[in-house]
């Protein structure tokens, strides 16, 4: 059910963290891998670490926001591979993190162009190529951020948000080609992104104090329902938007802690 032989997935931002966890997680279950960043450099040790392994992977450098970087993605793919499975638009940024009304504009629309109108434009980029092949799995990667607000958090909030109406939609039109779209919604995961949080005892015993499983995630702990939902296991499931949070969103939701 779980087999991925024979499949080929993108990874966006994948390079370190989650990405490359899931990355790994694919490659692991047979699928050869794209890991893709914005450093060329970054991508190839990736790459090479995995086939150190015995895994099948090579890296091609893309920033995410950058159209041509998009296409050259796309074709790179196609190029060495032939075909596109599974596409993972994981690459996200929070430049921002301060009050909504002292918010630059510029840097809101960063964060727009690289956490959601990236993923669409990379999303409608393999939409021909997972046709051709008879269907896909396309895989956001959104956040318990997308869910509840947060104070000085506005444009990430948003853009996360965002996300998951665009996993719905796209699931809405694309299932008739049999390609399915969710979304997954990590909560404190231990990523260079969260590296405020994680390395700051203080904030981090009251985050910790709020999440059941009482532990900030490893990015491993993310791999396996990536796993899950780029492969046949999870064949009747899309349009969803999966809390993988160690139960914070339950323990905020009943104040507990």
């Amino acid at each position: 059910m779980f087999d991925l032989s024979g499949k080929v997935a993108i990874i966006t931002g994948s390079s370190k963290g989650i990405g490359e966890a899931m990355a790994r997680g694919f490659a692991e279950f047979g699928a050869k891998v794209v890991i893709s960043s914005r450093k060329q450099e970054a991508v190839d040790e990736v790459a090479a670490s995995f086939k150190k392994d015995g895994l099948d992977a090579i890296g091609i450098e893309c920033h995410v926001a950058k159209a041509d970087h998009q296409k050259n993605l796309i074709d790179k793919t196609i190029e060495a591979y032939g075909r596109i499975d599974i596409l993972v638009n994981n690459a996200g940024t929070n430049p921002y993190f301060g009050p909504i009304e002292m918010m630059p504009i510029d840097v809101y629309q960063k964060t727009m162009d690289i956490n959601v109108n990236a993923a669409m434009q990379l999303s409608n980029l393999v939409l021909p190529h997972m046709k051709k092949v008879g269907g896909g799995s396309v895989i956001n990667i959104s956040s318990i951020e997308g869910i509840h607000a947060a104070k000085y958090m506005s444009a990430y909030n948003i853009s996360k948000a965002a996300l998951i109406m665009m996993t719905k939609n796209q699931a809405i039109e694309w299932a008739p080609h049999n390609i399915r779209v969710n979304a997954i919604c990590p909560g404190f995961v231990k990523t260079k992104l969260s590296k405020a949080l994680h390395e700051n005892e203080q904030i981090s015993n009251a985050l910790v104090k709020n999440i059941l499983l009482g532990r900030i995630a490893d990015p491993d702990e993310m791999a396996g329902l990536a796993c899950l939902l780029a492969s046949n296991a999870s064949s009747y499931l899309t349009g969803t938007a999966i809390l993988n949070d160690g139960g914070l969103d339950l323990a905020q939701h009943f104040h507990m802690g």
